[in-house]
Parts: C-alpha cells; structure tokens; sequence
C-alpha cells in the first residue's frame, strides 16, 4: 500500500489542491489504517483484500482511544482513499462506502464573553515590538475570526489599512477578502510603524529572528496573555475564532455573512453557533418574560 499511499497524497496536492495541514491529517490517518491492515494481514496485504468488515473492525478499535469526530475524519480519509483507487482502476469498488459515519456529539463552541475577550486583547501594554505585535495578533483574530494558518499566512501586501480589509487563503487554497475592525487596524499600524513598515511581500507576523510565525508560535502567544488575564479557562486561538462568530451572531448578524466570513464552504459548519445564540435567548426569556418566573 505505500505506492498507492504516496500516489493519493501527491494527487490531493496538486490536483486537489488541499492544505498542507490537511495533506498531513489525510496522510497520517491512512498510515495509521496501514499498520493496522499489516497487524491484520501481514506485510504483503493488498488494497484489493481490503474489505468493508476490515474497516469497521479498525474503527472499532478506534472507538477505545478517540472521539466520534475523530473516528469520522479517519472515515473520511479512507473513503478519498479507496475513492482515488477506483478512479485508477485499482479496485473495483469503494468498501468504504459500505460503512455509516459514527453519528458526532453535538458539542456547542466555547467562547469568551464581551468582558473576557476584552481583558485579552488588551493583556498586552508594553510599547516594545513584540508587545505590540502580539496585540495585533490579538486583535485580527478577534476581528477577523481567520484561522490560525490564515494568520500566519498574511503577508504585509495582504492587508488594507486604509480601506479595512485583509486578504487571506484560506482552506483549500481559497481566497476571501474580511474587514478589519478599528482596534485591529490601530494596533496593526503600530506594529507596523515599529518595524519600520516593512516590504509588502515580507510577512505579517514575524518572530524575533524576523522569521515567520507558526501555529505554534501563536499558541504560545495566547497561552501567555490568558495567564496574565488570570483565566481558568482553557483558551486556544480557535477560541477567539469562536468568539468572533458567536459574538456576531448575537450582535444580529445573518448566519450567510458569517459563513462567508468564516470561509466555511457549507452552511451547516456555520449552524453549530446557533446553539450558542439559543443559549442565549433562553437565558433572556427566563429573565424577561412574566411566565418563566418561578
């Protein structure tokens, strides 16, 4: 299976044209699902010997160590896969197919409140460079609600101060254009007043060393300002992303606008903070209408 392995990640990269962080998900799963087929098989097994039953007894094991969605994304992984072998004529059917989705929890995104997201974005004061490029990270993610690869991704040409807005690539090599909010725009103009504005192909975000950030490196970033704030709550740069959709929605905003905000290609991605502004709505109600009072 490691010809076939190398020849599905080659087409998801060029012809597909994914993210390298899905590339990497797609390869790692399927390589996972090959130690178990040799465990099962031996060294020798082929894709043609692989079965619908094989499958489901892998994501039986699975059930032990990982959660409904994760189970789902190996799925996923493996019916691209088989789907790719069919296309090329290398098996005659997808046995993937013949095994159902594990139905995924409904879980509802956390997210920071008003107050919360405010304390954060302003934890960093410091007038030096890195203080202030860790405030305009702050702030564009809490503006932009961009995934951390969008952020680290941004050039200097990608943003538009004047006119608000910033360009990103988001996943699957898909451009969008967001606003950005004035706060974001006044510490990014800071930042980029500090480091002597930069070349428009230079990156946005850089590190001491004038190399560009990584997802890590924003973790961390966040990780120290959450400390600062003295929050328990466990708080990733995904969590400002969450904040932002669910801060809009609440605000009025139309779930199409968010979704083309977010950069999700479907509607039902979008949907998850509906619950969130529900949440919301009944906690109003209880308050506010004569019949919830106890």
């Amino acid at each position: 299976m490691n010809d076939q392995i190398a020849h599905f990640t080659r087409y998801l990269g060029t012809e597909r044209n994914v993210s390298p962080h899905t590339l990497e998900a797609y390869r790692r799963d399927i390589e996972q699902f090959h130690a178990f087929v040799r465990g099962e098989r031996g060294d020798d097994a082929a894709v043609a010997d692989i079965d619908h039953i094989m499958i489901r007894r892998y994501l039986a094991l699975l059930h032990k160590e990982c959660r409904k969605s994760s189970i789902g994304r190996k799925l996923a992984a493996l019916r691209a896969f088989f789907a790719y072998l069919v296309r090329e004529g290398e098996v005659a059917r997808n046995p993937a197919e013949l095994v159902a989705t594990p139905k995924r929890e409904k879980k509802v995104p956390f997210h920071l409140s008003i107050d919360e997201v405010t304390a954060l974005v302003e934890a960093p004061r410091e007038g030096e460079l890195l203080p202030l490029r860790d405030r305009a990270i702050l702030e564009t993610l809490y503006s932009c609600g961009i995934r951390v690869s969008e952020l680290t991704g941004l050039d200097v040409g990608g943003i538009d101060l004047d006119e608000g807005l910033a360009r990103v690539l988001g996943k699957g090599g898909k451009e969008r254009i967001v606003p950005l909010g004035s706060k974001a725009r006044s510490a990014l103009a800071e930042y980029m007043a500090a480091r002597n504005h930069p070349a428009a192909a230079d990156p946005l975000f850089v590190n001491a060393r004038g190399g560009r950030l990584t997802r890590r490196s924003v973790a961390r970033i966040v990780d120290k300002y959450v400390i600062r704030i003295a929050t328990m709550k466990k708080v990733s740069p995904h969590t400002l992303r969450h904040t932002f959709a669910t801060h809009l929605l609440e605000g009025g905003a139309d779930l199409r606008a968010i979704q083309e905000l977010l950069g999700h290609s479907s509607l039902s991605t979008t949907q998850k903070y509906t619950h969130v502004s529900i949440d919301r709505l009944m906690e109003v109600y209880d308050k506010a209408h004569p019949k919830a009072r106890k």
